[in-house]
This record gives structure tokens, sequence and C-alpha cells, in this order.
């Protein structure tokens, strides 16, 4: 089989025969029927992230995979985080690197993943945990097909649905979904949205680094070989209560960032135009409605679809390793499994903080927030858990 190699080269040194190879991976590999896998996503991310690299594995002479990536200090990421809802090795089935291999060939003191599609090989060791993300995954029928079935099952939620539409058209009039808008004003709007709900809710502000920002500008512009991302946004009379970013490959529909009025959030104008942007989207034959991680109430009436991704941290070994597993011992020791909960959540906060600053400064700024609001958390749980 031959011993793993790697090399790594910027991307924009990559020709056209690593991108056909790389086409025909994502041919042969249904599990990466992805925007973010794309090569027109790779070569925008790469010109705009910075520290962006591609890992080019080999066995034997023969390219195996291929792993876009960023590097900040001694740590890795995929390209893109902590924008890149998926990520894993573009590789043809059974031949990829696990993530414990790619790790190791590629001497990180650290790689951060949280999305990952492939093996991990890490034989069940306590380095992350798996997740789920939830998919709409419409038949021949169409939109029309998937809402009867819907409703029919989750009549509740979908009659109230109903009922916030015709509220919002009597309080706001007629309402109006369009989809396919690339008006960068409209995109600035939903970014603006997005950073004040970053601040209410106490999460880090993945915009205040600025390239972020830039990364969804530039793919506003996108529109090639089937890839292309655009915004729908929802009117009620003259005014714009909702907005979502979203990208799309072939029949697959990514929603990305959605946003909506505050005000108006009685009337869940949101949910109202995941639903019009789908019947908008399906009438141009996207049949795969991808809504992220599971979470967020609505989505257990929208999806009838998941799929398992690995989110890990994989440590060099030595003394980092030893000392982050004693830490994790402490806490839980002071009570239950708040070692274990803290540092999931930790990992988290600090995987999305990595990614979007590029300098130290910033990091350990971020660092000192993520873990205090991740202690008051952990200490506010605690507190709830003891009977009065």
């Amino acid at each position: 089989m031959g011993a793993l190699k790697v090399e790594v080269v910027r991307i924009e040194e990559l020709g056209e025969p690593d991108w056909a190879a790389w086409r025909a991976m994502l041919a042969a590999a249904p599990a990466l029927a992805s925007p973010y896998f794309r090569p027109e996503f790779v070569k925008i991310a790469g010109r705009i992230s910075p520290g962006s690299a591609v890992a080019i594995f080999t066995r034997g002479g023969q390219t195996v995979g291929f792993f876009p990536h960023q590097r900040r200090g001694g740590a890795l990421q995929p390209l893109a985080a902590p924008m890149n809802d998926y990520h894993g090795i573009i590789a043809r089935p059974g031949e990829a690197p696990t993530l414990e291999e790619a790790a190791a060939v590629l001497k990180a003191s650290r790689l951060n993943v949280t999305a990952w599609v492939g093996a991990t090989g890490l034989d069940g060791r306590d380095l992350g945990e798996t997740r789920r993300t939830v998919q709409v995954r419409m038949g021949e029928g169409g939109y029309d097909a998937w809402y009867a079935e819907r409703r029919s099952a989750q009549g509740k939620f979908f009659k109230d649905k109903e009922r916030a539409r015709r509220s919002m058209e009597a309080e706001l009039g007629p309402l109006r979904a369009g989809r396919g808008l690339r008006d960068p004003g409209l995109l600035d709007w939903l970014i603006g949205l997005k950073r004040d709900q970053y601040r209410r809710t106490g999460r880090h502000d993945i915009f205040a680094c600025g390239w972020t920002a830039d990364l969804l500008h530039a793919l506003l512009k996108t529109d090639i070989d089937g890839f292309g991302a655009s915004m729908a946004g929802l009117w009620a009379g003259d005014r714009l209560t909702a907005i979502e970013y979203s990208m799309h490959a072939d029949d697959q529909y990514h929603f990305w960032f959605p946003a909506y009025e505050p005000s108006l959030a009685r009337c869940s104008p949101g949910i109202l135009l995941s639903m019009d942007t789908m019947r908008l989207a399906a009438e141009l034959g996207y049949r795969t409605f991808d809504f992220g991680f599971e979470g967020e109430h609505y989505k257990k009436y929208f999806c009838n679809e998941a799929r398992t991704v690995r989110e890990a941290m994989v440590l060099r070994p030595g003394l980092g390793a030893a000392v982050s597993q004693a830490a994790v011992g402490v806490l839980n020791a002071a009570g239950g499994d708040r070692g274990d909960r803290l540092r999931a959540s930790v990992r988290r906060r600090w995987a999305a903080i990595e990614a979007c600053e590029v300098s130290r400064v910033d990091r350990f700024r971020g660092a000192v927030q993520a873990a205090g609001a991740a202690l008051a958390k952990a200490k506010a749980g605690s507190a709830r858990a003891v009977p009065a």
C-alpha cells in the first residue's frame, strides 16, 4: 500500500490536472456532495483566508487525497474555518487518510475540526464528539409533496406558521419572497444583524476580524459550473423582515447564515423565509436542503434526513495533551462531569476564535472571554441542579 506522504502547497499552485483529479474524487464520493468541497469554494477561500494551503497526500507516488486547510501558529484547521460547515479529505471512498493520520504527517501541534466527514482513526478516544447535521430531502414531487407530508406529520407546527404568515400580512402587508439576490448592501445588513445577535448572546463575533465578511462578499459574486452563493429575502409590504445567505451546487442547497428582524420574532419570519426559499429553489431542481447542525427547534419539524460528522481536536502527544486531560480530571472531581462539559464548550468557542483571529493578542483576548463565559454557564447549570 505504501507509506503516506504529504506535500503542502499554496492553493493557487494546483494545476488543471490536480483540479481534474479533485473533481473525479468528488464524483466518486457521495459523502462529499456539499458546496464546501467544490474547487470553486476552495479557490475563493484560498485567496481570502489567511494562512491557506492544501495538503496533497500520496501513497506509492499516487495522489490519494487533498486537504485544504489554514494555519494559525502551530495549529491547523480546515480552510475557511469557522465558516466551513463540512470538511474532510477529498478522496475516493476507502482511500482517504484518517484524521489522525493526516494530523501525524502534517506535524501540526493541533488539528481542530468541527464537522469532519470521513474516518477519524481515533478508536473511541475522548478527543471530541459525534454530532449530527440535518437535511430536507425532496423526492420527485418537490416542495408540494414535502410540505404535504410534513404538514400531515407535524400539523400543529405548520398550522401555527400558516397563522403567523396571515398575522404578518395583516399587520405589515402582503408577503413577498425572493431568492438569487446578490446585492452587497443586503449582505452588509445581514452581517449587521448577525453581529448584533453575537453581542446579545455572548458568542464570539466571527465577523469582527474582517476576512470572514470578505469571503461572503467574494462568494456572492460567483455563479459558475453549477456553483454559487446568493441570498433570499422575505418582505412584508415594503419592509425586509428576514434574509438568509446560502451556497448551492448541483442539487445541493446549503442554508448558511440566517437573520431576521428581532422585533418580528413572534411571526417567525426566518422560518417562513426558509420555507419560501425551498419552494422557489425546488422549482429550479434543488432537492437537498442542508440546515447544518441540529439544535434549533424548528429543524426537527422540517428535516427528514441526517448526517453524522465528527468534532475533534487532535493534539501532538506531549505536555499540552497531558495538561488538558489533567485539568478536565480536576474539574470532574469537583462535581459531576463539569470538566467534560466545560472542555467541550471551551473547545468549540476556541475553535471559532482561533480560526477568525490571526494575531496572538486577539486570540488570547478571545480565549479569556470564552473560558469565562463557559465557566459561568457551567456554574449556573450546577446551581440549577441543586434543590432549593
